[in-house]
């Protein structure tokens, strides 16, 4: 099939699957008008987005730009968010200016034609981001977006228990190791990991092993779906295997849940390898464990120096937008400027700049900030900050996802999420979800390899 025509398919594709709606690009459009009474108007700039930092950075942008109004709305996270754009799109009115998109969700949006191409007006951005996060604003060679913020995998445990059961976790450097701290860690009676079938992880934990099950080429036609074929994938899958059948890991506690956060506060669920931005998620929502916990890189599966990221977003520009002038110099300024860029960090969000990371002030924080504005120590004075920034320049930059990640997420539990309660072999539940992918795809006018 043409490309012309999977273009066509993007456009009537509904929610959840890759996107919707032919977008008209928008024209520069000026900052502000002026009415019928010679004063000039302000422009009003729709944003759509869930990270609540931005309140903060709305408030110093309208003063910067007094004559721009920016209308911050969230219409939900994950798969909600996305299904409010998509039938946005679909209905040809009512897109935002600017949306927030996480970077997995990048490629199927570049596709589409939904987002502007801002490559020229980023020239010498580069360096300015993690290689990690730089990468993933980018589509054939093309900038899309401003990353937001990253989600280098870090490994977070509970040092009380961890002592309790001899454990070391700062020299738990390989997958051998940690499958040998998980059996330590089990006999005290706690679990080192909790995945409930998250599709996130999984793509993570392929990611930081190495593995390349997904391709897509430059204009977007032809995809790679080899998830039991890619040699990295396949060690991962086993080595979660063998995690699943000795009961060394938590599978059935959902996340972001009353007892997920439980178990973080009463020592039963003892590790999480995750992304950066989970401290004030720990101190806000578990914080009975404060001062227990404590920060160490992620154990790949040689020991070898590698990361990945699980999680991170980005700012992007509609291209159904007539206000592109204004839509810039909101994504600039809360992802590029220096004060927008303070007003997020201090908020909470993990910074994607290098110079951010390698400030003093950044390195140096032992404290983290709750719901309250109070400073908490949750990691016993450890300056987790400079693990998690070691974390980001560490992740590698050549892992693609699909470009229907959303859709490629959702079905995995519906395939996967057997294996997490024994019924089914993990290698199965792949086997499954990759026959699925690749039936979708051929159905959307990919060809697939």
């Amino acid at each position: 099939m043409r490309f012309t025509a999977i273009r066509k398919l993007l456009a009537l594709m509904t929610s959840g699957a890759v996107l919707i709606g032919l977008a008209a690009c928008g024209s520069g459009g000026s900052v502000a008008s002026v009415d019928s009474s010679g004063s000039a108007s302000r422009t009003e700039l729709s944003v759509w987005a869930w990270e609540p930092t931005l309140m903060g950075v709305v408030a110093k942008f309208e003063a910067k730009n007094p004559g721009i109004k920016v209308k911050l709305q969230n219409v939900g996270t994950g798969n909600k968010a996305y299904t409010a754009l998509d039938n946005a799109l679909q209905a040809g009115s009512g897109v935002p200016d600017v949306a927030q998109i996480e970077y997995m969700a990048i490629p199927q949006y570049v596709i589409g034609k939904h987002l502007i191409d801002i490559t020229d007006r980023t020239n010498g951005y580069k360096g300015f981001y993690t290689p990690g996060t730089w990468a993933s604003v980018q589509w054939g060679g093309k900038v899309y977006g401003l990353p937001m913020d990253s989600g280098p995998m870090a490994f977070f445990y509970n040092k009380d228990v961890f002592d309790k059961a001899g454990v070391d976790a700062t020299r738990v450097r390989t997958w051998d190791q940690y499958y040998e701290a998980a059996k330590r860690i089990k006999a005290a009676g706690s679990m080192i990991m909790v995945d409930y079938g998250d599709a996130g992880v999984f793509d993570s934990m392929a990611w930081l092993s190495g593995g390349h099950p997904f391709k897509t080429s430059a204009d977007g036609s032809q995809v790679t779906i080899n998830l039991t074929g890619d040699a990295r994938t396949r060690e991962f899958t086993q080595f979660w295997q063998k995690m699943i059948s000795e009961g060394l890991m938590d599978t059935k506690t959902a996340p972001w849940t009353e007892e997920w956060f439980k178990g973080f506060s009463d020592g039963s669920l003892a590790g999480l390898l995750t992304g950066a931005w989970m401290p004030a998620n720990f101190a806000n929502s578990a914080p009975g464990a404060a001062g227990k916990w404590r920060v160490a890189p992620m154990p790949t599966p040689d020991g070898k120096t590698r990361n990945s990221e699980l999680g991170g977003s980005s700012l992007v520009v509609m291209a159904q937008t007539t206000k592109e002038d204004a839509a810039w110099q909101f994504i600039e300024f809360a992802n590029h400027d220096a004060a927008g860029i303070r007003t997020r960090v201090e908020g909470g969000a993990f910074p994607a700049d290098p110079k951010t990371l390698k400030s003093k002030e950044f390195l140096g924080a032992t404290t983290v900030k709750n719901a309250q504005g109070q400073d908490v120590e949750y990691f016993g004075g450890q300056k987790f900050n400079e693990v998690l920034a070691q974390g980001a320049s560490q992740v590698s930059t050549d892992y693609q996802f699909l470009p229907f990640e959303v859709y490629a997420r959702g079905k995995y539990g519906d395939f996967v999420g057997k294996a997490f309660g024994g019924e089914i072999q993990l290698s199965d539940g792949i086997s499954a979800w990759q026959r699925d992918l690749r039936s979708y795809a051929k159905g959307q006018g990919f060809e697939v390899r």
